[in-house]
């Protein structure tokens, strides 16, 4: 930022690079519009965090941190790795928690981030520094509540937790780039939703979108939520 003692005459100014595209000038409103063909490692561009809770038949707990989950009405759609033991127990159940942490959370999960619940850590994740760990939840400092509709617990902190069935899923489409995806996609239904009283109005089930500040996972940076910027016409509360 200059002040105002060193500001040139526009008459003088050298034109903007930034404004320049093919031998034309663009015009001031257009200069910040200006895109490029770029290749990420990722594609995680900015999704709520879930942590899925899930067991296996002898009621041993897992939980697995994911950003890649979207709900469609009722319907909960996630991408699972197939090297994941949360992988392993929603195909053997067929039953999961889809808990939402807020802000406060970040730290906690990457504790867990790391680790991995398979006792036999796949070598590309030991290769990455993943470790065994049984109890996540010890080592995030979380505590279980029951379900009332699954066998996996909820996630007491978390300020929703969405207890879900597996309807179907499909193994990902091979392509040119990547022949053999190493995930699956897990279309799930939501038979019962709990939230903190506090992120609830009154005497509803409305959400208080001025309390509820999801985590969110921003290219494998932890974000949360600003001011409201608008309310779309369809929002009943």
């Amino acid at each position: 930022m200059c002040s105002f003692g060193t500001l040139r005459s526009s008459t003088n100014l050298e034109p903007d690079p930034r404004r320049q595209t093919a031998g034309q000038i663009l015009p001031p409103q257009m200069s910040h519009s200006i895109s490029r063909s770029f290749s990420p490692s990722i594609f995680y561009f900015g999704t709520p965090v879930a942590v899925l809770s899930t067991s296996n038949h002898d009621g041993w707990v897992n939980l697995t941190p994911m950003s890649s989950a979207w709900a469609l009405g009722d319907r909960i759609i996630l991408g699972l790795s197939v090297h994941s033991q949360g992988y392993s127990n929603l195909v053997q159940t067929g039953e999961v928690v889809v808990n939402l942490p807020d802000a406060s959370a970040a730290e906690a999960l990457e504790r867990i981030a790391p680790t991995t619940g398979a006792r036999e850590v796949p070598a590309h994740k030991a290769a990455m520094g993943y470790r065994f760990e049984r109890d996540k939840f010890a080592l995030a400092g979380w505590s279980e509540v029951p379900s009332s509709k699954v066998r996996p617990p909820r996630i007491a902190q978390c300020p929703i937790q969405l207890e879900c069935r597996l309807l179907q899923s499909h193994a990902a489409k091979p392509t040119d780039a990547d022949p053999e995806p190493g995930f699956r996609i897990f279309e799930v239904e939501v038979v019962q939703a709990h939230a903190h009283e506090k992120i609830l109005w009154p005497a509803t089930d409305h959400v208080n979108t001025e309390r509820w500040k999801p985590l969110l996972y921003v290219f494998r940076h932890y974000f949360s939520t600003g001011d409201r910027l608008g309310r779309n016409f369809r929002a009943a509360a």
